[in-house]
């Protein structure tokens, strides 16, 4: 079938924004081109709220035929945390046949080159940017994410990463010319002459292990990353959350027919209940490059035994925040009243130590003990949770009944000094909600160590008693190199605990947020600026998005002949 889609269709159009993005990275500046504004995309259009709505709402009951080879079933079984059956169905693989099949189109798409393959990728991006409000819906209810922040991170967000990890993909492959003329004197005698071509070759099959927190945010920059480098890409979605990936899979197949490319470069397997394939993918010999986001238990599991893969891992840390002073003591109770709150604490930025001297802080209200900042602090969360509307639309669902176990079990860990409570969800009677809970612990008592040294995923922090700011810093530098971190925050006024911390964070590397008081929060990082994580600690191996992501999922093959 001849191409819908042209090269020269796909250049005119996407190019300049490509430009934008790689000079974007080169600045690192503020861009986007996907509005984060819900009002931008559009009243009674394809684009807006309620469109979205009832295209989410078509796919109930359906079955998600994605046309994929080795289709030997049919599996689903996702229930919203919102308490929503989804219904929906997706094809299982098998991978005898599949896999073979994805490799079969590697050649024509590795020939396309780097320029050309990233066309196509921007061109995916846009056909979902253009379904953005059905995608917030349905990372809404696979997440757990309240509808603004799964529309924002789920979508816009979402598709800035894969943006982001398009661009350093071109990058890194056209740093080295397609073609050179080499010639070497020889003095008297004739010149040695070569003309050399360096084609940039995929390493294989890409997998993609999808979490259950952020399905797109987390997905897209490892798929986006192998498929611009020439690899096909194989999506393992989290059992919880398929359907957002699988309709991110279904848009990548059309756009990939309609450019004359094989569609099977881009495929699904999704899994039936306690299949656990992940395990049995990661070791397959067709399996080169892995991308995966979750605990650190697999994390750690994949780094030792998909020995034939590039593995990238996002795992967990323990994000810490060391309060020693401040000069805007509300502006910092907002701002952390917020970090804390957002998603239900159930983001792997959220802070969860905060590291307080128990002496006290100096702020602009004068001195503040342990204390009174912990009781503050637990006020400013209460007032900004304390209308149901407002904590609904912050904190979202939780996720999981494992994390509902955790905040139950952390109050027995230590003096409460913010309870969590219950909170009812008048449009989604079945999600369960509820406040973060802030638990008191002492840094140097040794029976305390063990809570807040290990990571407690959900909304769940806890304020160290610590001796001094020097003593904070050393428990940030043993928490970072033993258990690392996606975030550091600090708020401080003394220049010597700033050069202190930020020395740790140099040393550990870790992303360092100082004195965030307005608008801005540490658990947020914005594309093609921010670097989320940094693949220097525990926490990750792998930074969103830099050179490092991308450059090993390509190698450069060298042909010469004489001139």
């Amino acid at each position: 079938m001849a191409a819908e889609l042209t090269a020269h269709q796909l250049i005119a159009q996407h190019r300049p924004t490509l430009d934008l993005a790689l000079e974007t990275i080169r600045t690192r500046a503020y861009w986007s081109p996907h509005p984060e504004h819900p009002k931008a995309y559009g009243e009674n259009g394809s684009l807006d709220t309620a469109a979205g709505k009832a295209a989410f709402d078509a796919l109930a009951g359906t079955r998600l035929d994605l046309g994929q080879p080795g289709t030997d079933g049919w599996v689903g079984g996702e229930v919203s945390p919102y308490g929503i059956e989804l219904g929906v169905e997706y094809p299982h693989a098998d991978l005898d046949v599949l896999l073979p099949a994805m490799q079969a189109g590697q050649k024509a798409w590795r020939d396309a080159g780097a320029e050309l393959r990233a066309m196509v990728c921007l061109e995916i991006l846009k056909r979902i940017a253009d379904r953005t409000m059905e995608f917030a819906q349905a990372v809404m209810h696979t997440s757990g994410q309240a509808f603004m922040m799964a529309f924002q991170a789920g979508g816009p967000h979402a598709q800035d990463r894969g943006m982001e990890a398009v661009a350093y993909a071109y990058v890194e492959q056209s740093r080295t010319p397609e073609t050179a003329e080499w010639t070497k004197p020889q003095g008297k005698r004739d010149p040695l002459a070569l003309t050399k071509r360096f084609t940039p070759v995929p390493r294989g099959i890409g997998l993609v292990v999808g979490c259950n927190t952020f399905p797109t945010w987390n997905g897209y920059p490892g798929l986006f990353a192998s498929l611009a480098t020439g690899n096909a890409v194989l999506v393992k979605p989290h059992p919880r959350a398929v359907l957002p990936l699988a309709l991110t899979v279904q848009v990548a197949r059309d756009v990939l027919t309609e450019a004359g490319f094989d569609p099977n470069l881009v495929a699904l397997a999704a899994e039936r209940p306690g299949e656990g394939i992940a395990k049995t993918l990661a070791t397959r010999p067709e399996i080169r490059i892995i991308d995966y986001t979750g605990s650190t238990a697999f994390g750690d599991w994949l780094e030792a035994n998909a020995r034939q893969a590039q593995v990238y891992t996002e795992k967990a840390g323990v994000n810490t925040v060391i309060v020693e002073s401040t000069d805007d003591y509300r502006g910092m109770l907002a701002n952390l009243a917020f970090s804390l709150s957002l998603y239900s604490g159930q983001m792997c930025t959220t802070p969860q130590n905060l590291l307080i001297p128990r002496d006290g802080i100096r702020t602009d209200q004068g001195a503040k003990s342990y204390d009174e900042v912990t009781a503050d602090l637990a006020r400013a969360v209460d007032g900004l949770l304390g209308d149901d509307a407002r904590a609904n639309a912050l904190l979202g669902a939780i996720v999981n009944p494992d994390v509902k176990a955790r905040l139950e079990a952390a109050a027995g860990l230590g003096e409460v000094a913010l309870a969590s409570r219950e909170v009812t969800n008048p449009e989604f009677p079945d999600a369960v909600v509820r406040t973060p809970v802030i638990v008191k612990l002492d840094g140097a008592k040794p029976e305390d160590e063990a809570a807040y040294t290990s990571e407690c995923f959900g909304p769940v922090s806890f304020a160290v008693a610590v001796d001094s700011a020097d003593h904070a810093v050393e428990l940030l530098r043993r928490s970072v190199r033993e258990k690392g971190a996606m975030t550091v925050g600090a708020y401080t006024t003394d220049p010597h605990v700033e050069e202190a911390v930020q020395e740790v964070c140099l040393d550990e590397a870790a992303q360092l947020s100082l004195n965030l008081t307005g608008g801005v929060y540490v658990n947020q990082t914005a594309a093609f600026s921010d670097f989320h994580g940094s693949g220097g600690n525990p926490a990750a191996n792998a930074a969103l998005c830099d050179g490092a992501f991308v450059a090993n999922r390509f190698r450069v093959v060298e042909v010469r002949r004489p001139a």
